[in-house]
């Protein structure tokens, strides 16, 4: 069509003319009209001292000596640049792509405006920490388990398993923090630091908020219908069912509360946080305790 000339005017209309008529792309007819590729396409330049069948080979390496299912291409890339490995993050991307590796993820449906439009991370540990609760199936029935992460170095501070999820075992996880992280289990102990959890039955009861008020932490509950207000225990609570809940069976109770227990170990020791640059919840702590003691 381009090539055919006005009757008016004698002239070819020209493509530019014909795509603005039709609302199409130039740069689609372009890309058509190229004949078709023989090799994949492949950023220009240099492509490192590691071919890239060795380093999809490393890929699966780091992929399989993960204690974590679903870590994305960020967290690949810096586990390789650890073992020595330096090559970009957008090949690393690409080559996960090519083999089929990366993570599955979910696309959610678009949403309007929501209530909560900040941030939730503060800048220090012990300021701010989430809770929340889900449930899985042991051989003794269904099993309430609830967690307790901080909102600064995504470390979780406290796990729990019990039959009944009632207000007092809500408790657990925070008291398992508190003795932890605040050196005892006394009145204002913990003063300075809000706790953020949902409107759930077990954290607005009064024997759950009694207890925030004699430990000294300021009870912070999320925006109802807005589970971003709760995203830090919320992304962990993922983490935890896509690498023990569903991936596990536990005959017992007591059996899942253990594994409960070996899993925060194995989390706080090895589990990536990119905002961080891409360090342990445990570096993140350990920095922090070693810039107090300089301090002092």
């Amino acid at each position: 069509m381009s090539l055919a000339a006005s009757p008016s005017s004698g002239r070819p209309y020209g493509l530019a003319r014909v795509c603005r008529v039709w609302r199409a792309a130039r740069a689609t007819i372009y890309r058509h009209r190229l004949p078709p590729r023989t090799e994949p396409p492949r950023r220009p330049g240099p492509t490192g001292p590691m071919p890239d069948p060795e380093l999809a080979e490393a890929i699966r390496a780091v992929l399989a000596a993960s204690p974590f299912h679903g870590e994305g291409h960020r967290k690949v890339w810096a586990r390789l640049r650890m073992q020595g490995h330096r090559t970009s993050r957008r090949r690393v991307l690409r080559l996960m792509h090519e083999h089929g590796l990366l993570a599955p993820s979910r696309v959610g449906s678009p949403r309007g405006p929501r209530n909560h439009d900040g941030t939730i991370i503060p800048d220090t540990l012990d300021t701010m920490c989430a809770t929340d609760m889900t449930t899985t199936w042991t051989g003794e029935g269904q099993a309430a388990v609830f967690v307790a992460v901080d909102h600064h170095g995504a470390e979780c501070v406290g796990l729990h398993a019990a039959r009944r999820g009632t207000r007092f075992e809500a408790l657990e996880p925070l008291r398992q923090g508190v003795r932890q992280h605040f050196g005892g289990f006394a009145k204002d102990i913990a003063a300075g630091l809000s706790l953020r959890h949902d409107h759930g039955s077990q954290y607005m009861s009064d024997a759950f908020q009694s207890e925030l008020k004699f430990l000294g932490i300021e009870s912070s509950p999320a925006f109802v219908r807005a589970p971003e207000g709760n995203g830090c225990a919320e992304r962990f609570i993922r983490t935890l069912k896509e690498n023990l809940l569903w991936v596990r069976t536990f005959n017992t109770v007591e059996e899942l509360r253990q594994a409960l227990l070996e899993f925060r170990r194995t989390y706080n020791s090895t589990w990536l946080i990119e905002r961080h640059g891409f360090r342990t919840p445990d570096a993140v702590r350990q920095d922090r305790l070693s810039t107090k003691a300089l301090a002092a």
